[in-house]
Parts: C-alpha cells; sequence; structure tokens
C-alpha cells in the first residue's frame, strides 16, 4: 500500500484542482486577450443576455448591464464575475469560474458599451 499512496495523492491533487478550478489554474488555461472585442466574445460564450439585457438584447430576469459601472464600482463588479456568491450569498448567478483576463475583456466591453 506503500508504494500507492504518491500516486493515490497525486490522483487526489488532479481531482481537486479540476473539480475546485483554482484562480492560478483558470488564469493559466482560460486566458484571452482583454479587448471590448473579446469581451463582447465571452458575453455570447457565456450566454450572459439569458439573464440580463445588454444594449438593449436580452432577458430581463436580472438587472441590465448597460451602464452597469454607473451602479457599482469596477472592483465590486470583479468580485461578482470573480464568484457572485462573495458578494450576495443566494444569487441566482451561477458562478462561470472566469480568468482574470475574462473578467477584464468582459469589463472592457461593459466599459465600451456605457460610452456609447
Amino acid at each position: 500500500m506503500k508504494r500507492y499512496t504518491p500516486l493515490f495523492v497525486l490522483f487526489l491533487v488532479i481531482l481537486a484542482i479540476l473539480f475546485l478550478r483554482p484562480r492560478w489554474y483558470l488564469n493559466l488555461t482560460k486566458r484571452v486577450e482583454v479587448s471590448p472585442t473579446s469581451g463582447a466574445g465571452l458575453v455570447e460564450k457565456y450566454n450572459c443576455r439569458q439573464c440580463h439585457r445588454i444594449e438593449g438584447q436580452g432577458a430581463l430576469k436580472a438587472p441590465p448591464l448597460d451602464g452597469v459601472l454607473d451602479r457599482m464600482d469596477q472592483a465590486t463588479l470583479r468580485l461578482w464575475l470573480e464568484n457572485p456568491r462573495k458578494v450576495r450569498q443566494n444569487t441566482a448567478m451561477p458562478n462561470f469560474y472566469l480568468s482574470d483576463s475574462e473578467i477584464d475583456a468582459m469589463i472592457e466591453y461593459l466599459i465600451s458599451i456605457k460610452e456609447e
């Protein structure tokens, strides 16, 4: 049994990384270019309009995201995108396990639509 212990520990570590998805792992595996264009693509990829209204399109299940930075600061928005339950425990918004660059790109996109 002792010779299998390191393999078992390695197996547990790999499972933990795959299921818990620590921030360093997300940043390593989900890196994107930070731009409004890539942010718009991520909004489509994660289907944000299924709940939010953005640029006049989408559902009204959740607050509209046009001008969201007029209602909250960038740090709070970042926390929402990192893990919504850090901001509001009983929120319906799921954790999409976004990397830092994905979050930055989405914020850039939301800033760009605010300015139009």
